[in-house]
């Protein structure tokens, strides 16, 4: 029936094609090897924050992230960036131990990277081969490094590809104002640059989640599972970053509309959902509500009771219920892997204290290395490829060239024409 609530296992959608998974499978048995007329790859530029990979990485994963003017922009930055650092070095030490002594960012970012550069072999031969590259932020390897192995390597075609698929100038934008900045000081040698700088709303992307939210449904009871909250949580912005026109606020909520337009569209199913915010840090007003406070929001309501009353224009007895939520999927809705957020901030923080106040909290999984998620990457970059290469292509979206309206900072300006002219 078409707007039954129920889902059973027979409903949950198999989004990713059975040429999809031949294709995936057919290429993870091939060798990854470049070609041997000698051209040089193209090369598919990883960008995201990263992590920590030892314990002994995080107080400079720290100072990094603290030094960044385009994330936290601080008085006296070269002298406050490395004293926060080491005042938080500790605690966020015994959070990595607490996941197993690293971040696993690297890895799978890595691990992606090669899945996904197999397809586009057998996508796009003609601009095969491709090769993957990744730029962290904050962590080894850092841009400078990786531009280093671009030129060792005689790239002369790159594309930065952003791994957040929500754009905000606090992330992507300092990834690529990092890579502008050493690129065109020639670390790289004479490369022909294009961005893919956003893909919230990209299908199979949408694809990926709503599989990974299906699965996390499942874990429910068949009755309960239309009942369930979905909280896309994402990780939070300040305010003052918001307030400049930054469009990452909005680009997270076109993704959760995506995915709940595509629930919708397995049997007429749909769950109530909210969209919260993680990872505050600091006194300063960021976007809200935060995850943590959803839950107990949700627990304080408390479990679904039915009362009967009196209907006063007909003198009718009625069933009004008092709709309250007790099972709970946590989505990562922001991230492309797992990481600290979602290993030890979901997993261990609002999951834990979320059974501890009466609830039923399932997270859904990660991307990481979904074929799904894989092949939508390597579909994307394609997609890029094709339409950059034709005539008349352009190396950067629309969006991508409009500044924040409230920006002041020059870098970014010169960032966007630096890439609109392909890197020169």
């Amino acid at each position: 029936m078409r707007h039954s609530l129920r889902i059973a296992s027979r409903h949950v959608p198999r989004l990713a094609s059975k040429q999809t998974t031949r294709a995936l499978a057919t290429a993870e048995t091939r060798l990854h090897r470049p070609s041997t007329d000698g051209k040089p790859p193209t090369a598919v530029v990883l960008l995201n924050m990263g992590g920590p990979s030892t314990l002994s990485e995080v107080n400079s994963f720290l100072t990094n992230l603290f030094s960044d003017k385009d994330l936290i922009p601080l008085p006296f930055q070269s002298l406050l960036a490395p004293w926060i650092a080491r005042r938080r070095t500790p605690k966020i030490e015994q959070q990595y131990a607490d996941i197993g002594g690293g971040s696993p960012i690297l890895r799978y970012t890595q691990e992606q990277g090669r899945l996904m550069c197999q397809l586009l072999d057998e996508l796009s031969p003609e601009t095969a081969p491709h090769k993957p590259y990744v730029a962290f932020r904050y962590a080894n390897p850092l841009t400078s490094q990786t531009l280093a192995e671009l030129k060792a390597d005689g790239v002369k075609r790159a594309i930065a590809f952003t791994q957040y698929p929500q754009y905000s100038c606090s992330t992507t934008g300092s990834s690529l104002n990092e890579l502008y900045r050493k690129a065109n000081r020639g670390e790289a040698g004479k490369i022909k640059w294009s961005v893919i700088d956003r893909w919230a709303m990209h299908d199979g992307l949408v694809d990926a989640f709503t599989n990974l939210i299906y699965k996390a449904l499942l874990k429910f009871p068949v009755e309960r599972r239309s009942k369930a909250v979905l909280l896309f949580s994402a990780h939070s912005l300040p305010m003052s970053v918001v307030n400049r026109g930054d469009p990452y606020v909005m680009e997270v909520a076109t993704t959760v509309g995506s995915v709940m337009k595509r629930l919708a569209s397995v049997d007429g199913f749909q769950n109530p959902y909210r969209l919260v915010w993680q990872s505050q840090v600091g006194p300063s007003a960021w976007m809200g509500q935060q995850t943590i406070e959803a839950l107990k929001g949700l627990a304080r309501l408390g479990p679904i009771e039915e009362k009967r009353a009196e209907k006063s224009a007909k003198n009718k007895l009625s069933e009004l219920v008092s709709v309250g939520y007790t099972d709970v999927v946590l989505v990562p809705i922001a991230f492309t892997s797992d990481h600290i957020e979602t290993l030890y901030e979901l997993d261990l923080e609002y999951v834990k204290e979320g059974k501890e106040l009466g609830l039923n909290v399932q997270r859904a999984e990660s991307l990481n290395v979904s074929p799904t998620f894989i092949r939508a990457m390597a579909d994307l970059v394609h997609e890029h490829l094709k339409s950059t290469e034709a005539e008349g292509g352009q190396p950067v979206s629309t969006q991508m060239m409009l500044r924040c309206p409230g920006c002041t900072n020059e870098t970014c300006g010169e960032q966007k024409r630096w890439f609109a002219g392909w890197g020169s």
